[in-house]
């Protein structure tokens, strides 16, 4: 249930006491600078990284520059190359995987990490301009029977292009040759289309109990990105679905005239993260702030979580503060963590339970865009009431844009970069075990 009001949320290396000052003067000269020369003054507009120790009995850390490279416990390698702007990737039954491409393409890697030479055919024609195209995907749980999967991607307006674009959500069925989908069926359509091609939120989740958890974002423009507080428009919302597109009847809105039914939070700016936590069954989202205000949250039913009237961010170009700023709201929930400036970009996230990297275990993982990097958290207490008490950027020696991090059959952490010349790296052991 929402809380009743909206506090800051400490940084990692505050007492949970404590209170963050919001941006002053000189970090918002300083964070304009950044936007619009590439520059800052250093330590006006970085956000320390480092835990809570005393809670949590770790060693603090700074990492808010994102310079920690990989540790000597894991090496990362490249697994599959050759993609063009890549922005998902699911693994099959076997140990392959699917890769979307936002052109519009399926790809299929093979187990040794062989790209297939020709995409899958099927799918629907995309709107690939700007942040659209295609999108997530994810497999159903019962794949390996019933070869379901689903995917999210951006359909223009078919009579005017100038109409903008809207998330489209849909199932279709792999052929076993992995060749052709097959069947395909709108599970989701966002309407009325949106004179913006940003901010698209289209990370999906599918739940073990029959689920499909959609995000969207709040296409940006000024115009638009109000409707992040009206239940009646998709903008800015998690959704949630029926695996076959129905309504299910304990969603928060049903029922409601003014609201639409799959809502199932809002308040969101353009979440591009999503999982449902393994223990609780809980969605949990990564969304990107404006200038600053990237958040981590745990997506509970009903819930506000604040935008465009709550931001620990800034505007863009001057840095203005956003609504109410960081100023307690009525019935607005905090983020589980999030970032001031410099910005992390966050894209996709998991909470890691494999073997391979057991220092890691039970660690929330999420991908950086602009950041450049992996950010490793660690979490402390319960999973249903965790709290962030140490944070690392992890791989930034790599260089390289994180589009997707996904945990393999292998017990092995995977990433999928961005770009024109994208490929997935996997993440092992420094040493194999022996045996």
């Amino acid at each position: 249930m929402p809380r009743t009001a909206l506090h800051r949320a400490p940084l990692p290396d505050q007492p949970e006491s404590a209170t963050a000052t919001p941006l002053d003067s000189a970090q918002r000269a300083a964070a304009v600078l950044t936007l619009v020369f590439g520059c800052s003054s250093g330590a006006a507009v970085a956000a320390s990284a480092a835990p809570d120790a005393a809670q949590a009995g770790t060693t603090p850390i700074d990492t808010a520059t994102g310079e920690a490279a990989t540790p000597p416990s894991a090496h990362a390698e490249t697994h599959a190359s050759g993609f063009e702007r890549p922005w998902s990737m699911a693994f099959l039954p076997d140990g392959g995987m699917l890769v979307t491409e936002r052109p519009g393409r399926l790809r299929v890697v093979r187990p040794d990490g062989g790209l297939e030479p020709v995409a899958t055919a099927g799918l629907p024609d995309v709107d690939a301009r700007e942040h659209g195209g295609l999108l997530d995907i994810a497999l159903d749980p019962a794949f390996a029977s019933n070869r379901l999967f689903y995917f999210s991607y951006t359909e223009a307006d078919a009579e005017d292009l100038d109409a903008g674009n809207g998330l489209v959500v849909a199932r279709a069925r792999l052929s076993e040759d992995l060749a052709r989908a097959e069947d395909t069926e709108i599970l989701f359509r966002q309407t009325p289309k949106v004179r913006s091609l940003e901010n698209l939120g289209g990370r999906i989740a599918v739940s073990g109990d029959g689920h499909l958890f959609i995000t969207l974002g709040d296409r940006r423009v000024d115009e638009e990105r109000g409707h992040a507080q009206n239940p009646a428009m998709a903008h800015g919302k998690t959704l949630r679905i029926r695996t076959d597109g129905g309504i299910p009847d304990d969603n928060p809105f049903v029922g409601r005239q003014d609201a639409l039914p799959q809502v199932w939070t809002l308040g969101h700016r353009n979440p591009q993260g999503a999982f449902v936590h393994p223990q609780t069954g809980e969605l949990w989202i990564a969304e990107h702030g404006p200038l600053g205000g990237d958040e981590i949250n745990i997506a509970r039913k009903g819930s506000n979580y604040g935008w465009p009237v709550v931001s620990y961010g800034c505007e863009y170009d001057t840095c203005a503060p956003i609504g109410a700023g960081t100023a307690e709201q009525p019935g607005m929930a905090p983020p589980l963590t999030y970032w001031t400036l410099p910005s992390a970009a966050p894209s996709n996230l998991l909470i890691y339970t494999g073997d391979e990297l057991p220092q890691w275990r039970d660690n929330l993982f999420v991908g950086g865009l602009s950041s450049k990097a992996v950010w490793r958290m660690e979490l402390f207490g319960p999973p249903e009431a965790p709290r962030v008490v140490r944070r690392e950027a992890l791989f930034s020696e790599l260089d390289e844009r994180i589009r997707d991090v996904r945990q393999g059959p292998d017990g092995r952490l995977y990433l999928l970069t961005d770009g024109s010349e994208a490929r997935v790296i996997r993440v092992r052991r420094a040493t194999p075990p022996e045996g």
